[in-house]
């Protein structure tokens, strides 16, 4: 046991919002024979009180690489209180990122989440947990268009339970009600249950919180969205990849081990809406050249519930695309008859990326192939006619690894 302790650098201790911390007799052992303790702000005003007399606190803030050279310098073991969970969405992550092979021992509290669940008894055998906590939409956008039951969110002071509540309404997923826990375990808990999320979207709630969103009924799913029901091109109604086809191309796709997708030449963001909902993890980027495609792709994801597709209202040879997630596979719905340019364009970005375009023209499908073949890929083609609409040649094409 000594040897062990001999050889810890970082004692990670989660603790609660209590205002007197509830500790174990280990974790009171730890603080009784160390000096060296770390953590935010909030975490000294709580824990100050318990420390020895004379003890050093190295304050954890935004500059990761001060705190870290702060530890190197360090000659006995650190102490370190974070919220909670040490691993759950914590510090003990951001710790491990910049060392590695640091020797650490963790002692957990419940996480928020957790305890939101004690307070509400609520059953989280199913729960799906997300975090917006300065990160972006992704997480949580996958979590509701895969439809989950119960999904709880660790939030921040932007992305704020009336911000999400609001994003909810906006994309139409208004099936889920929303409970808040505000400062649990402190002097200031609050717990609020919203049967409806505009009653959420206009209260201010305390900076520590976290929430649930629990759903009342399942969203409906189309496998294959009617092409009817988008809102189309103005006067140009048929300016859609039909449902057949779509459906069609997003097998050739072959999205499933993708984890960028792009859609180039977007139109009405038909593509790629059907892409993200059959796959929400997908990293989707949809470019479009025409200015009022911006407004009716925005319309279309809302009203099909798919938040996360980045929009790129611009022509695609002016777009920074080493801005840009690298894709694995593209779909090109358009190319201003630059296919070509386009092609060697994608391929210097990705020389592995797969591709694939639904052709009208005979000259659209020998451009594809002969560009394609030239390098070095392998072409396949499926002919779809949807009515008495044109037929549509589905060309795709991929590198055999």
């Amino acid at each position: 046991m000594s040897k062990e302790k001999e050889n810890i650098a970082f004692y990670l201790i989660g603790i609660g919002n209590q205002p007197i911390p509830e500790l174990t007799n280990d974790v009171k052992a730890i603080i009784a024979n160390n000096f060296i303790f770390s953590g935010g702000k909030r975490h000294y005003d709580l824990i100050k009180p318990v420390l020895p007399e004379h003890h050093f606190w190295i304050t954890i803030s935004g500059k990761m690489e001060a705190v870290i050279k702060h530890y190197h310098s360090a000659k006995a073991p650190v102490v370190i209180f974070t919220s909670g969970d040490p691993f759950f969405y914590g510090f003990g992550n951001t710790l491990k990122q910049f060392l590695p092979k640091a020797n650490i021992k963790a002692l957990p509290y419940f996480n928020s989440i957790q305890r939101l669940c004690h307070k509400t008894q609520t059953n989280y055998n199913e729960l799906k947990v997300v975090s917006v906590h300065g990160r972006d939409w992704s997480a949580l956008d996958t979590a509701l268009i895969e439809d989950h039951s119960l999904i709880g969110v660790l939030t921040d002071g932007i992305k704020t339970p009336a911000v999400i509540a609001k994003r909810l309404l906006q994309y139409g997923f208004n099936n889920y009600k929303i409970t808040v826990g505000e400062a649990l375990d402190g002097e200031d808990e609050i717990i609020t249950n919203y049967n409806k999320l505009e009653a959420c979207a206009s209260e201010t709630h305390n900076v520590l919180n976290c929430i649930f969103l629990s759903r009342e009924t399942p969203k409906i799913d189309h496998f294959g969205i009617p092409d009817h029901l988008f809102t189309p091109l103005l006067n140009r109604s048929n300016m859609i990849t039909k449902m057949p086809v779509r459906l069609s191309t997003i097998h050739a796709l072959k999205l499933k081990s993708a984890a960028c997708f792009w859609d180039v030449g977007s139109c009405t963001g038909s593509v790629a809406i059907e892409a993200k909902r059959h796959y929400p993890y997908l990293h989707t980027i949809a470019f479009e050249k025409r200015k009022e495609c911006g407004e009716i792709i925005q319309q279309n994801k809302e009203r099909f519930s798919t938040p996360g597709i980045k929009v790129i209202i611009n022509d695609f040879f002016e777009v920074n695309l080493s801005e840009l997630q690298k894709p694995d596979v593209v779909f090109i719905g358009g190319h201003g008859n630059k296919l070509e340019a386009m092609i060697l364009k994608i391929h210097a970005i990705n020389p592995k990326v797969r591709f694939v375009t639904n052709a009208v023209l005979k000259t659209t499908a020998g451009t594809f192939k002969d560009v394609l073949s030239q390098l070095k890929y392998r072409i396949n083609t499926t002919a779809i006619q949807v009515e008495e609409h044109n037929k549509i040649t589905i060309c795709t094409a991929q590198i055999d690894l």
